[in-house]
């Protein structure tokens, strides 16, 4: 799909420019050329040798080069790109960009030009939340320039959040989506993620430890190959996934409502953690505690959502993905669980609390499907995205 296109990277001025490189490595091996331009501040991170050596290509950093200036350079690389790739786009490059500002040949290259533009942006978390952020990101947007993630995970500063540069399979797959119509475009896909809140009264409930991160990347990953994605969610931390239209929740019946308003679509994935039971006598009001007295509650089983849409006698998306949170025998336990609800494929993972995969950001799993068991080594959730959403769309062919 990117044989012989041409890719003009910028290299922002942040730690994320280190995956820049691999990025480069991963887009050579298919096929595409890459030109890059690494900024004064980029040069703190990684070498011009470095990124010659893995490009193939001189590395441009000066505007002022009488070499290349005196060809008019900065227009000329503006124009002979079939895209410009920003990555990682810092806080100040995209400033620049929304601002219209040109001080140096990455921002002047990106003014001058009429080539379709995808940032990948990296930041503090703080930074990223920011008001002028999300200022200038809404303008970029605006001007049609194409965003993928940012992700959330740790930091280099120790912090936790938003603000991480997609993984480079993400970006590949972006790339090819704005080069392209992608593989599942014209696809309808409905995701589910996060915990659901089943309420006690107004201000307890019963819920479970999703961060909803899992899903956020599983989306991310399906609208960057093109699909159109409804993602429904629960009251999760993770940021809701960019491009996606969103329905928020917060119970279990609430998303099984929202599940049936979205159908019929081509594909449906089910890596929400839904209740399995609700409270059948929630107060209206804050149960107060009492001395010696334990208030009585009655439970409810909920409905089964992934089972109820796998066993549709019609309208049935064509692919069912199921996920299973197992503690003990995963394998076991997830391939009765894929018999019991009749789905397509169960995406299976341990959660014991020592693997720290329950609100972490890297996950291990077992697919299991008609084929058997395939067990994935461990790995970010966004690389786990970017496999189950090329294997989705092989599936769907």
């Amino acid at each position: 799909m990117l044989t012989d296109k041409r890719i003009l990277l910028i290299i922002g001025g942040g730690i994320a420019a280190y995956k820049s490189l691999e990025l480069i490595r991963r887009l050579r091996d298919r096929g595409a050329w890459v030109t890059p331009i690494l900024t004064r501040a980029g040069t703190e991170f990684v070498t011009p040798l470095s990124v010659s050596a893995l490009a193939g290509e001189k590395v441009y950093t000066d505007l002022f080069d009488l070499t290349d200036e005196a060809e008019m350079g900065h227009i000329q690389l503006s124009r002979s790109a079939d895209l410009i790739v920003v990555a990682p786009a810092t806080a100040d490059l995209m400033a620049k960009m929304a601002q219209g500002r040109a001080d140096d040949l990455a921002s002047t290259v990106l003014l001058a030009t009429d080539t379709p533009v995808l940032i990948a942006p990296a930041m503090n978390v703080r930074m990223w939340d920011h008001p002028a952020t999300r200022r200038n990101i809404a303008t970029l947007r605006g001007d049609g320039v194409a965003v993928v993630g940012p992700n959330e995970g740790d930091m280099a500063c120790g912090e936790y959040g938003p603000g991480r540069m997609s993984e480079p399979a993400e970006i590949i797959s972006a790339i090819e989506g704005a080069m392209s119509e992608g593989p599942l475009t014209g696809r309808r896909i409905l995701v589910t993620s996060g915990p659901t809140h089943e309420p006690i009264d107004p201000v307890r409930y019963i819920a479970n430890r999703s961060s909803g991160a899992q899903g956020t990347a599983i989306a991310r990953a399906l609208v960057a190959m093109g699909a159109e994605v409804v993602f429904v969610t629960g009251p999760a931390t993770a940021p809701r996934p960019e491009g996606a239209h969103v329905v928020e929740v917060e119970t279990a019946g609430q998303m099984m409502e929202a599940v049936a308003g979205v159908l019929p679509v081509d594909a449906a994935i089910f890596a929400a953690a839904v209740a399995d039971w609700r409270v059948t006598t929630a107060s209206d009001s804050k149960i107060k505690k009492q001395d010696g007295k334990i208030p009585a509650m009655d439970f409810a089983e909920n409905a089964d959502i992934l089972a109820t849409v796998s066993q549709m006698a019609t309208g049935r998306p064509g692919l069912v993905v199921g996920f299973a949170a197992e503690t003990d025998d995963v394998v076991e336990n997830a391939t009765k669980k894929r018999a019991r609800k009749g789905c397509d494929w169960i995406v299976a993972n341990d959660v014991s609390p020592e693997t720290g995969i329950m609100g972490g950001s890297e996950n291990a799993i077992v697919l299991i499907s008609d084929a058997g068991a395939e067990s994935w080594p461990r790995m970010g959730k966004d690389e786990v995205a970017h496999r189950l959403a090329s294997r989705i769309a092989e599936a769907l062919g």
